[in-house]
Order: C-alpha cells, then structure tokens, then sequence
C-alpha cells in the first residue's frame, strides 16, 4: 500500500475524526472513503489508549484505588469514542438475540432504543474490561495493556470489512466502500505491532485470542444476517478488546 506522507496523514485523521470524538481542526478529506482510511483505524485506537492511561495515572497517583481507577479510565475512554463501539456491541446482541429471520435482525439493529440482550452485552462488556484492567499493577503495564487492546481491536476492522459483504445496501458500511485486501493487511499488521508489549507470551496467546474471535464472530455474522455493518464492526472491536485485556491481566504479574 503507497501512501504519501501528506495522504497517510489525512487517513490517521479520517480515522480520528470517525471513530472518536476528540476536537480536530477541520480538514479536507477530498471525498476519500472510510474503507480506504481504515488502516489507520489502530492509531485512532491508540490515541484512546492514551487517554485512558492518563485517566488511570492521574487517578491513582491522587490516591485513589485501582478498581475505581480502571473504573473512570474506562469511562473517559467510551466519553473518547461517543460510545461507538458499545453502541455497535448492544445492536448486535439485540438483533442476533431477538431477531427470528434476517430481516428482523437487521430491523432491530437499526433501533436505537436498547434492550435485554443489549443491556446485558453491555454489563458484560463493561464488567470483564473493568476486571481485567483492575488487575493489572503498575502505569506502564496498564498503559501497554491499554494501547494492545485499543490497537489491536481496531487492526481488525478492515479485515471484517474485506472479509464479508454488507449485509445492506445502504447504512455506514455500505456507504464505507470496499476495503482493500492492502488495507485490510496494513491493520492487522498495525495490530500485531500493538501487542508486542505484552512480550512473546503475551503476543502468541493474543494473536490466538484474537484469531479465534476473529472467525467465531465472522461466522456467525455471515450466519445471522449475511454480511457485516457498522454494529458488527463496533461489536467485533469490543470482544477484541476483552480478549486482549484479558491476555494482559494473565501476563503481567
């Protein structure tokens, strides 16, 4: 994949603009795709990580526990990213959980408000994050912990795209583009980098982790509805970051 410098520097900050919600001075993105920008989907991710990280050092150098230290830092990083990701995760599980057909899933996924299956994906979500990062002793592990998670999760959002059709012909997916198969590479390549700091370990269990969501979910997302969306990728991206959390908290002592 050729990039220019000044290209590769609008997809970082296509990416950010996207997937987070940090002020950005405004740019022209000259009608370029998100599916051609997604490559830089884990440097989005790494600027969370950071945000988060600071959140988690600030607070517990003021004193306060880790448990409500992970607490605020896994608050401040979903205020980061407008809960998009959490959004995605609880329409998925309404609709593959309610739905009875492909077209009643789909319909369900489109409805903002939440409902039982989406509530408890959510509460699990959050529950599993906050006890992984909890456990993890010491700023520069929970940093490295951090950036792993928020990388590497998002290194996988091209390749679900690459991977399956949309599952509509309108809506954020359809309307990305097709990603491709550079792209898709690049991110995961990007995600690779990202768990290095969990040492060799670490990285071998978290790329098998993250492998097997990888083709559990996309299963089941061509199973369920046929393709993917942008719920799916939101979904995709919150098992990711449980996965590799959860590496982490086993890794670092």
């Amino acid at each position: 994949m050729t990039r220019t410098p000044e290209g590769a520097l609008r997809d970082v900050a296509l990416c950010l603009a996207f997937f987070t919600r940090l002020p950005l001075p405004a740019m022209d993105f000259r009608n370029r795709k998100l599916a051609e920008a997604i490559w830089a989907a884990p440097l989005a991710g790494l600027a969370v990580a950071l945000i988060g990280a600071l959140a988690y050092v600030v607070t517990t150098s003021s004193g306060l526990a880790q448990g409500p230290a992970a607490a605020l830092a896994l608050g401040i990083m979903a205020l980061a990213t407008g809960a998009l990701h959490e959004d995605g995760l609880s329409d998925v599980a309404d609709g593959f959980g309610g739905g009875r057909n492909r077209e009643r899933k789909l319909e369900i996924m489109r409805d903002s408000r939440i409902g039982a299956y989406g509530a408890a994906a959510l509460s699990m979500s959050f529950l599993l994050r906050w006890s992984a990062l909890s456990e993890i002793h010491g700023a520069w592990q929970v940093l490295a912990a951090l950036v792993a998670a928020h990388c590497a999760s998002r290194g996988l959002l091209g390749a679900l795209m690459h991977r399956l059709p949309p599952a509509r012909t309108d809506g954020l997916s359809a309307g990305a583009g097709a990603v491709p198969r550079r792209v898709a590479a690049t991110g995961v390549a990007l995600a690779v980098l990202a768990l290095m700091p969990l040492g060799l370990v670490g990285l071998a269990v978290a790329m098998g982790v993250l492998l097997v969501i990888f083709a559990a979910f996309s299963a089941l997302c061509r199973r369920q509805i046929g393709g993917q969306t942008g719920d799916t990728a939101g979904a995709l991206q919150q098992l990711a970051e449980i996965g590799v959390l959860l590496v982490a908290s086993a890794t670092f002592p």
